[in-house]
């Protein structure tokens, strides 16, 4: 039986978990909350609590991998702690998939990039997974392993909308000039995941998202007129209250290329732009 094995069992997993299942597959989940080890059992998905549990069994089982724990000052939490693990079971892997953010390229003031760009993280959490790739990557090529990056846009879809700020009155147009963003439904990842299983390329990397980069205070506007309601307020970005992760969003401007997704993994987008993604939302919130 095909059975992938996620570490770090969020919300991009779990929308494509439950794709994988609907296909016959066993899809195996780490995490570190028992609330949320319910809640996975209660989907289907078999979760365990690591590194609270042992994780041997799992690691036997699985066909895929996919890895969405975030790295921390020391380094990435599976690699610190299953490096040798792995290495020795590498051979029975058909795909590793290590998912990355485009804060890997840092800020561009606004330009271009894509999956050729030199990285230049502008933050310590985009230093932090670009060392992370780096790391599965050099795996990747000592053991053997076919380790695949994609780095992910702003991810948003059921749940993860500007809709419910809107309508509370709390969403606010941050402007800062020159500013742009790319982003992707998490749908629309789970597709792009799932045509790399289809055509393992050991050491390929993806930008995942759409082809509309665009600025943000533009993605707000737009869900206001879809709701009929009034345009949120505007806040200079030099003035606006904002959390310090809030803020650091704003440190890195660019465009994100997502050719490679169409012409090598011949991915059609779901969501090809943020007007088709918010109505495809406010549609399902109201069905």
């Amino acid at each position: 039986m095909k059975t992938l094995l996620v570490f770090g069992f969020g919300y991009t997993a779990r929308v494509f978990g439950q794709e994988l299942l609907a296909q016959g597959w066993r899809v195996i989940g780490t995490t570190r909350s028992t609330d949320k080890a319910v809640t996975m059992q209660a989907d289907g998905i078999e979760a365990v609590l690591w590194p609270a549990e042992d994780i041997s069994d799992a690691l036997n089982s699985a066909t895929h991998i996919l890895l969405s724990a975030a790295p921390s000052e020391g380094g990435d939490p599976v690699l610190a702690a299953l490096n040798a693990e792995i290495r020795e079971r590498a051979a029975q892997y058909e795909w590793v998939g290590y998912l990355s953010t485009t804060a890997v390229y840092g800020d561009r003031d606004g330009g271009w990039v894509d999956e050729s760009s030199p990285l230049s993280p502008a933050t310590r959490r985009g230093q932090l997974r670009a060392d992370a790739e780096q790391a599965w990557l050099n795996l990747g090529v000592t053991a053997g392993l076919p380790v695949h990056i994609f780095r992910l846009a702003g991810i948003y879809g059921p749940g993860r909308g500007p809709f419910a700020k809107v309508r509370a009155g709390t969403a606010r147009r941050i402007i800062k000039k020159g500013q742009v963003f790319s982003r992707t439904h998490v749908e629309d990842i789970a597709q792009v995941l799932q045509a790399s299983i289809a055509a393992p390329n050991a050491g390929a990397i993806y930008n995942v998202c759409d082809n509309d980069p665009a600025p943000p205070q533009d993605v707000i506007a737009e869900a206001a007129r879809m709701l009929d309601l009034p345009l949120p307020e505007a806040v200079d970005f030099e003035t606006a209250e904002m959390t310090p992760m809030a803020r650091s969003f704003y440190a890195e401007s660019k465009k994100v290329s997502n050719r490679r997704i169409l012409e090598e993994l011949g991915i059609t987008l779901k969501y090809p732009d943020y007007h088709s993604g918010l109505k495809a939302l406010l549609t399902a919130e109201t069905d």
